[in-house]
C-alpha cells in the first residue's frame, strides 16, 4: 500500500504559477513512476507529467509541454509539479499517483495509488 496526499493548489492569475506537492508514504517499492494528472468537471481525466523514480526520465502532455516541470526528491519520497504561464483551461482538480513499473506512461489505468487531489483554479 502506498498514501498519496497532495497539496498546494489554490487560486492564481492567468500568467501565473503555483508549485503541486505529492508526500508518498508506504510501501515505497511500489514507486517506480510518480505522476500527475487532471481533470476538470465535464472533461476525462488527463495525464500532466511521468517521472521515473530511479533515472529521472519525464514525459509530458503536449498541453503543458515548456510550462510545467515534474521532480522527484526520492530522499524526502515527494513529487512536485512546478506550473508556469497558467492557463484558464488548466483549471482541474490535480492528482498525483504512482505505480510499480518504471514506465513514462500518462494512461491512468496503469496508476495502482491515487491521492485525494488538489483543486487548482486559474481565472482570466
Amino acid at each position: 500500500q502506498v498514501q498519496l496526499v497532495e497539496s498546494g493548489g489554490g487560486s492564481v492569475e492567468a500568467g501565473g504559477s503555483l508549485r503541486l506537492s505529492c508526500a508518498a508514504s508506504g510501501d515505497l517499492k511500489s514507486r517506480k513512476s510518480m505522476a500527475w494528472f487532471r481533470q476538470a468537471p465535464g472533461k476525462e481525466r488527463e495525464g500532466v507529467a511521468v517521472i521515473l523514480t530511479g533515472s529521472r526520465g519525464t514525459r509530458y502532455a503536449d498541453s503543458v509541454k515548456g510550462r510545467f516541470s515534474i521532480s522527484v526528491d526520492n530522499a524526502k519520497n515527494a513529487v512536485y509539479l512546478q506550473m508556469g504561464s497558467l492557463k484558464p483551461e488548466d483549471t482541474a482538480t490535480y492528482y498525483c499517483a504512482v505505480k510499480g513499473t518504471a514506465t513514462l506512461s500518462l494512461m491512468g489505468y496503469n496508476y495502482n495509488y491515487w491521492g485525494q487531489g488538489t483543486q487548482v483554479t486559474v481565472s482570466s
